[in-house]
């Protein structure tokens, strides 16, 4: 018998009994649906956090008072707390004057805020200061107008651009640019609004304020930790810049080579290792748990074709009669259990590709459904469908053709 005649008799004993079919489908489907839903969850969440958190800058990263593995626990932040220095502007003036594999550095401090303008007022809004080149080193685009200069820096200009939800809230029908809003009771004039940036897990990032860092310092007080952004020459040199930093900053603080650093160098391989570590475990076991459906549904198609087997006896005699081959007959049942899982796998990709949407539209929940992962769940329930065949079709394999065609 021909694999295609096989395929062909196999759709047909399907269509011929829908309901059943269905129902027995009913297990594959919602086992491949939910583990689909849960890759594309840790998929989108993995996106996410590189785009969006660990997406520090090109050829960038962080110097700051506390490191990754600070945020490990409880204990870990407070013996940091106690142990590590601040970051000063003085650390950011050695980075530069060190040269070589580093390209630029550059700093920021972030506070919360209240911003008036007329006899509207918002509060908790984010107060960005940062060092006129840090628009640079994040990759930072204006919508409107541009960002303060080195010059207005220097001069401790009251300036500042500004997120799109501010410019919304305060100038929904006219262009900011040149008026002047409060912050914290001080006149700052906006100079440039700053693309929108969208939300991270349903908090907007565009609710802020930047100014420069020398005003910031000269209203707010500069007895604090700073953040450093640093540059490298080129990817290629990334690593060392890295280095040069380390050597730098433990320069600076005096450490022995015996002791730990008490600073951070924060990087996107670091964050994306931290994710690792808290979401890794969560994520197998999840996945884990949710196959355990498909297990369930290949239960159920074995049930199902074993039940076939006894109902079409008089069938497998009568093939069997005619000619038909023990590996014919195992070709239609094991073509029929194939067709039933890889059918039940297909309607799951497409349930949980509606619910991943829905998802995504009606909460912040981000989610991301990769085509290794819908090409992985097909061949999984293939396999599910193959592995539950098999004895059916042995058995029907088996069967003596007189005992067969004798049957009631």
């Amino acid at each position: 018998m021909q694999l295609i005649e096989s395929i062909k008799l196999a759709t047909d004993s399907i269509w011929a009994h829908k309901l059943r079919s269905f129902l027995t489908l009913l297990g594959v489907i919602f086992g491949v649906a939910t583990v689909i839903v849960v890759v594309s969850l840790i998929e989108g969440f993995n996106k996410y956090v590189d785009e969006k958190i660990a997406n520090i800058g090109t050829n960038a990263f962080s110097v700051q008072k506390f490191s990754i593995d600070d945020f490990a626990s409880l204990e870990a932040y407070d013996n940091a707390q106690r142990r590590n220095k601040d970051v000063t502007l003085e650390d950011m003036t050695a980075l530069r004057e060190r040269g070589g594999v580093i390209k630029e550095v550059g700093v920021q401090e972030q506070d919360m805020c209240e911003v008036r303008f007329g006899g509207d007022v918002l509060f908790g809004v984010s107060l960005l200061a940062i060092s006129s080149n840090m628009v640079d080193i994040q990759n930072k685009d204006m919508a409107e107008g541009r960002p303060f200069t080195q010059g207005e820096e220097n001069g401790f200009r009251p300036v500042c651009f500004i997120g799109t939800d501010i410019a919304d809230r305060f100038f929904p029908t006219k262009s900011p640019l040149g008026e002047k809003i409060k912050i914290d009771g001080r006149p700052f004039e906006i100079v440039g609004v700053a693309e929108s940036t969208g939300s991270v897990f349903g908090q907007s990032r565009d609710k802020f304020i930047s100014i420069p860092i020398t005003t910031f310092m000269n209203i707010y007080g500069s007895r604090r930790s700073y953040q450093l952004f640093v540059v490298s020459t080129s990817q290629a040199t990334y690593d060392d810049a890295i280095d040069e930093a380390r050597v730098v900053m433990r320069t600076r603080r005096k450490l022995s080579p015996n002791e730990d650093d008490n600073f951070g160098i924060i990087t996107p391989s670091a964050v994306n290792n931290l994710r690792e570590k808290i979401f890794g475990t969560i994520q197998v076991a999840a996945i884990g748990v949710t196959s355990i459906a498909l297990v369930v549904g290949g239960i159920v198609i074995m049930n199902i074709m074993l039940v076939s087997v006894t109902e079409r006896t008089k069938e497998i005699g009568l093939r069997k009669s005619l000619g038909a081959r023990r590996r014919d007959i195992i070709e239609q049942f094991l073509a029929e259990s194939i067709a039933l899982a890889l059918t039940g796998g297909a309607l799951g990709v497409a349930i949980a590709y509606a619910l991943s949407t829905l998802v995504s539209t009606l909460s912040p929940i981000p989610t991301a459904l990769p085509l290794t992962a819908v090409a992985a769940a097909l061949f999984v329930s293939g396999s599910v469908g193959l592995v539950a065949g098999v004895y059916p079709a042995w058995r029907a394999s088996r069967l003596d053709p007189i005992v067969a065609l004798r049957s009631e």
